[in-house]
């Protein structure tokens, strides 16, 4: 199952990270684990984001960590309004620094890192705003049992 991927420290370790990276930003952070990904990486992460309805964000900024842990896949999608404020590589850094924490079997790790990080780059397009409020749960989410 997709949910035992990571046990429960490590489930708090990442909802920690994604409450830390939202002080920082108005932009809203979601990671979704599944087992399997028969489609694209990039086209099953678009079809989760709008299953988890990430796209009704007041400010479009929502970002969707995206993994399928037995196909060794993954993704890092925003919403189109931090797209059209950032660069096409804006998300590369993140995910070459994932990659390589991942391949070293450190996952919590690399996740984590990767969602403060993005925090740290929506801050400059997102502040956060003293009536923000969190639109999205911060709980991860999971599919594929």
């Amino acid at each position: 199952m997709a949910k035992e991927f990571f046990n429960e420290q490590q489930q708090k370790a990442i909802v920690d990270a994604i409450k830390s990276a939202e002080k920082n930003t108005s932009g809203e952070i979601k990671v979704h684990i599944e087992k399997r990904c028969s489609a694209h990486v990039l086209d099953r992460a678009a079809e989760v984001f709008g299953l988890l309805n990430m796209h009704k964000t007041k400010l479009r900024n929502g970002v969707l960590f995206y993994l399928a842990v037995e196909d060794h896949k993954f993704a890092i999608l925003g919403d189109a309004g931090i797209n059209v404020k950032v660069p096409s590589n804006f998300w590369d850094s993140i995910k070459e620094m994932m990659q390589l924490e991942f391949r070293q079997g450190k996952f919590t790790e690399g996740l984590s890192n990767g969602i403060r990080m993005a925090g740290e780059q929506l801050k400059s397009h997102f502040p956060y705003q003293s009536d923000d409020i969190n639109e999205i749960s911060d709980d991860i989410s999971f599919s594929n049992e």
